[in-house]
């Protein structure tokens, strides 16, 4: 059976993801609340949501930042609570696969836990879907998370005090729901448990800065999932 034509695809992957993007938006606006409270602007938080399009990179990174640990420190944390993208974009390389490069970086930029995995379900009914279902998916949920995320930062602007509203727990709230979301089973155990250890053990053992333990937690993690694949 032929692939769907692009504009097919790109349709029927927007329409798909419909559902999740529901849920981006709730931990998008309380992402953007915490980071109004980390002093981004409206326009900060979207063009970042639209050049990294990573929402668990964007909070800890925002996070990091607000804590004081510095540009450095806050994009390598990032980068590596991510590196699982890596193991995801291997998984369709077809996809990717005979498109001009800018369709391949474009493909690789929008892929995210939700569309991916979209994209693997469909294939397994037998659905002929490639790259414009995943570009569909993937575009519905980018807007989808700049719009709320920018609206929450503009939301936190007008409130007198988010912090006795208790927002300032909605950071952590926004954290747990996108983790609960990227859990797919047993396989995933091991990974996680190395990345807590890592990051338990440097910071109450070793006295090691939090920011940094995170992020070294975050890559031998994804070391550990890469090595458990190729195995």
């Amino acid at each position: 059976m032929p692939p769907l034509p692009s504009a097919d695809g790109f349709a029927a992957g927007a329409r798909d993801v419909l559902p999740l993007a529901f849920g981006t938006a709730v931990y998008g606006l309380a992402f953007g609340l915490l980071a109004a409270q980390a002093g981004f602007s409206p326009l900060q938080i979207g063009v970042m949501g639209v050049v990294v399009y990573a929402g668990s990179s964007q909070i800890i990174a925002v996070q990091q930042a607000g804590a004081g640990a510095g540009i450095a420190a806050s994009v390598f944390a990032g980068l590596a609570l991510n590196l699982r993208l890596l193991l995801i974009t291997a998984s369709i390389h077809d996809v990717y696969a005979r498109q001009p490069w800018w369709k391949a970086a474009l493909g690789a930029h929008l892929t995210a836990d939700e569309n991916w995995a979209l994209l693997l379900a469909a294939r397994a009914r037998g659905r002929p879907v490639g790259w414009g279902y995943l570009v569909g998916g993937g575009a519905l949920q980018m807007a989808t998370w700049c719009g709320a995320t920018v609206l929450g930062v503009v939301f936190a602007a007008a409130m007198p005090e988010p912090r006795a509203l208790g927002m300032d727990f909605a950071f952590t709230a926004a954290f747990l729901a996108i983790a609960v979301s990227l859990w797919r089973g047993r396989s995933d155990l091991l990974p996680w448990a190395v990345s807590a250890a890592v990051v338990f053990g440097g910071v109450r053992l070793l006295g090691a800065p939090p920011h940094w333990m995170l992020a070294v937690g975050g890559v031998l993690g994804a070391a550990v999932a890469g090595l458990r694949r190729d195995g």
